[in-house]
This record gives C-alpha cells, structure tokens and sequence, in this order.
C-alpha cells in the first residue's frame, strides 16, 4: 500500500495529466471543474489572464492545443495541502490564428480540497 505521501504525488500527477488532456480536447467544461475559481494562467508574453476568459476564449477557438509533449515534470507536495508541478513540454497550439510549436515550461500551483488536487494558477514560460 503506497505511504500517503506517494499517494498524494500519485494523486497529483493525475490531476495534472486531466488538466493537460482537457486542455487538448479543448474541454472546457472539465477543465472549469479542474481549476479553481481564482485560477490564472500568466502566459509566457507575462499577461496574467482569468480562468473565465481562457476558457471562454478556448471556447471561440482562439486556443487550440494540438499536442503537449512533456519532456519532465518536477513537483513539490506540501504538507499543509498544497503543491507545486512544474512540467517543461513542446506543446503545439493554434492561438489567435497562429499554429506553432512552443518549448514550454508550465509552473502550477495546486491546493487539495475533499482530497481533491485543485489547479490554483499555472505561470508559462519558455525554455
């Protein structure tokens, strides 16, 4: 029986993959469930957009993502709840009309809550 904090990690790394597969299915509605209500994305130009607007502009298709290759992940639970997963990836997206491959490196910040691992804010960055 894994310790609980390998189940945690373990618990973590799944919530992140559903996050990036709803991000690739263009997903919305579950990516709403996945991410907190105060979530941000500051994107890699530094602008710090809201959860509503992303997906809203997701919605008309002016994000698209093709694929997200992660190269590696790191991450760093905490004892009071929270987390940290930073993934470096080669994500191929459509956005604002532009196709393109981008080497990012995607920095997440999670809280638990109902034993659930919650999406608080990601900060993109290139590498």
């Amino acid at each position: 029986m894994p310790t609980p904090d390998a189940a945690a990690a373990a618990d973590l790394r799944e919530a992140h993959r559903a996050y990036l597969d709803a991000m690739l299915e263009g997903d919305t509605a579950t990516l709403d469930d996945l991410l907190a209500g105060s979530f941000t994305l500051t994107h890699m130009t530094g602008y710090v957009q809201p959860k509503a607007e992303w997906l809203a502009q997701m919605r008309q298709g002016r994000f698209r993502y093709h694929s997200i290759e992660e190269k590696d992940t790191a991450y760093d639970v905490h004892d009071d709840g929270t987390a940290c997963l930073t993934v470096r990836t080669v994500t191929d997206a459509t956005v604002y009309g532009t196709r393109t491959g981008w080497r990012l490196r995607l920095a997440t910040d999670y809280a638990r809550h109902d034993d659930v691992w919650v999406a608080q804010r990601t900060v993109a960055t290139t590498w």
